[in-house]
């Protein structure tokens, strides 16, 4: 059996097909060559973009180069209006400044901080379920309501239920609907002072959203200035000066930091674990495995995840299959030559995880899930050379560390408790938008273990 997998597009089409195919869906919209392919050149009147699989030249633009092959303005122009100028869109010494103030909440000591709250979002989430047994769930929904408990949990000391952690949740979902990764208008290399265009639902979605962070940022800010403030992930950041000037980032910057800690840490984690939890029902062996070790959350401290280590190879294995941001976007500075082809500057430089996790020259059955791979050698050759569901370089999340928390002990908690299965004729079909989920949801039947 092997996992759902979304069909390629004919390799030769016109570019207006490849436009509508492509806000349709970003993975469908590809050609199966690029399974296989070390570098593919694409041409349109719009632009010239390369999609890179060779491990060395991934190397050189994200983590040798990256101030040659900075992040793309493009495909971040549709997230704008959410996103500000956040971390996630800056570049140069704006990005470099965001990081040295934002870096130091994630470090490995942090992990240990938030893990409690971690585990009491989990705790919720099992305890929603459990009026849900013998039911059929849209799985993704819940997963998304257990990411979203998380992030609020650890950045602002609330859980999802309260009132203005609720509304962002709600704003978010529906901004979801309304806008696709790629804004056309950003297609079109129009120069930089020319206003891009969005829909008055995209617009309105995200003035709301970030009125409610302001919100929140605003209080918190008050109550670092009256030394009541608790601490979690928005009071690091925010009492964190920059080693280098010293300064601090204003509550108009940290409300953009915010905004794609939501965006990053939400989507991306809701996605992965609702991907998990279908594969453990189409692989029960597994799911059973997995269920067994979480006995060691008997232990309730962070001591119990090194425990995990199947739960941890079982995540890494769907990060694999579906990673959350499937395809990541550079553009050259300068003009550059890969495999003797002449890369003019301004080109795009596609980097996609979703076809290099799934490519058919470096991983052994590159379709199959397969946990136990990652203790093989060809496994662990290319988790360092071709496994980068988090980036890589510079540019790497701050919360990959977090991530890898998070989703181990959230699949872990469900399978202690409850006992999925597949349900047919309700095979979830993958697609791109903001990230790699599934078109009508993923739909599992709970069961109480």
């Amino acid at each position: 059996m092997i996992p759902p997998k979304p069909a390629a597009r004919a390799d030769k089409v016109s570019f207006w097909r490849y436009l509508r195919l492509f806000r349709a869906d970003i993975l469908s919209a590809q050609p199966a060559r690029l399974y296989r392919a070390w570098m593919a050149e694409f041409r349109t009147p719009f632009f010239h973009s390369f999609l890179l699989n060779q491990p060395d030249l991934i190397r050189a633009v994200l983590n040798d180069r990256p101030e040659d092959f900075p992040k793309s303005d493009r495909i971040s122009e549709g997230l704008r209006p959410l996103l500000g100028n956040s971390v996630f869109v800056t570049n140069a010494k704006a990005w470099k400044r965001q990081r040295r103030i934002i870096d130091p909440a994630f470090e490995g000591g942090r992990l240990r901080d938030t893990f409690p709250a971690i585990r009491a979002a989990g705790a919720a989430m099992v305890t929603r379920l459990e009026r849900r047994c013998g039911q059929l769930v849209e799985i993704e929904a819940e997963t998304s309501h257990a990411a979203a408990d998380v992030i609020f949990r650890t950045l602002f000391s609330i859980p999802i239920e309260h009132e203005v952690a609720a509304q962002v949740f709600s704003r978010f979902r529906t901004y979801q609907r309304s806008q696709p990764i790629l804004n056309v208008a950003a297609l079109v290399p129009l120069p930089h002072w020319m206003p891009r265009f969005f829909g008055p639902s995209t617009r309105t979605s995200a003035a709301r959203i970030r009125a409610l962070i302001a919100a929140l940022t605003h209080a918190r800010m008050r109550e670092i200035e009256a030394g009541t403030a608790p601490d979690d992930l928005a009071t690091k950041i925010m009492t964190t000066t920059d080693p280098q000037t010293g300064e601090r980032f204003s509550v108009e910057e940290m409300i953009d930091q915010v905004a794609i800690f939501f965006l990053a840490g939400h989507e991306t984690s809701a996605s992965a674990l609702a991907w998990a939890l279908y594969l453990l029902a189409l692989y029960p062996d597994w799911q059973e495995r997995v269920a067994s070790e979480a006995a060691a959350l008997e232990d309730e401290t962070f001591a119990a995840m090194a425990k995990l280590r199947l739960s941890r190879d079982v995540f890494r294995e769907t990060l694999r299959l579906y990673p959350p941001v499937p395809m990541l976007v550079r553009e050259a500075r300068c003009p550059a030559r890969f495999r003797d082809r002449e890369v003019p500057a301004g080109a795009q430089m596609v980097v996609s995880p979703w076809h290099l996790h799934r490519h058919t020259r470096l991983w052994d059955n590159p379709d199959g899930f397969d946990p136990a791979r990652w203790q093989t050698e060809n496994g662990q050759i290319c988790q360092r050379e071709a496994f980068i569901p988090f980036s890589a370089g510079p540019r790497v999340c701050p919360g990959a560390g977090f991530a890898m928390v998070e989703g181990p002990l959230l699949l872990s908690m469900l399978l202690r408790r409850f006992r999925v299965r597949a349900v047919n004729g309700r095979e979830p079909v993958p697609e791109a938008h903001l990230t790699v989920r599934s078109r009508d949801g993923i739909w599992l039947e709970l069961q109480e273990r």
